[in-house]
């Protein structure tokens, strides 16, 4: 199988979203990109920051535009260097997930998130692979909006920071092509 060429971390660009749930993807791409040592740049031409892990070859990709269009960032990037859907991983906030819990798959629907949307639209496919962080759920569907675009408490913050770290021991198993095993390794540590 091949490896994942381009991890995108999904989020809404801005100092008044940067500490909210919905910024789960990018904190998980931040924080490799620091754990890495790799700037992200900011690329007008793909409105994204975006940085490259060397060893690997892979792309990393922080959409600058609103969650509702990151596909557009995705699109151009993917477009750009001839990658299929299917070595793409975007990681981001799933309210199905308490926080703590992080799992990947690949394709299925969007449950929803209108970050998924756009990308599944633009590029034309929905087999590319998720990386999903729990951030929990506010119990009642029309709290979802303004649940998601709000700080979480430290408790919660705690959890979505452990769910990262789980997936970050992950990443290089998705890099090398071997997602069945990284998924077999992340969802055991659930168990666990």
């Amino acid at each position: 199988m091949p490896g994942i060429r381009l991890i995108v971390g999904l989020g809404n660009p801005g100092k008044q979203y940067e500490r909210t749930r919905h910024n789960a993807g990018f904190w998980l791409v931040q924080r490799f990109a620091a754990r890495e040592a790799i700037a992200l740049k900011n690329e007008a031409r793909y409105h994204a920051f975006v940085g490259r892990h060397e060893p690997s070859g892979a792309w990393l990709l922080l959409p600058q535009t609103y969650m509702n269009v990151s596909g557009k960032s995705v699109a151009l990037l993917a477009g750009f260097f001839k990658i299929p859907a299917a070595e793409i991983l975007v990681a981001h906030d799933e309210l199905d997930f308490l926080p703590g819990v992080s799992k990947l798959k690949q394709g299925g629907g969007v449950a929803g998130h209108n970050g998924l949307k756009d990308i599944a639209a633009r590029i034309g496919a929905l087999d590319f692979w998720r990386l999903r962080i729990g951030i929990g759920h506010p119990g009642d569907k029309h709290l979802v909006s303004d649940y998601v675009l709000r700080k979480p408490p430290a408790e919660e913050r705690e959890g979505i920071d452990l769910a990262i770290d789980k997936s970050l021991e992950v990443l290089p198993q998705c890099l090398a092509g071997d997602l069945q095993g990284a998924m077999l390794k992340l969802h055991t540590k659930e168990r666990a």
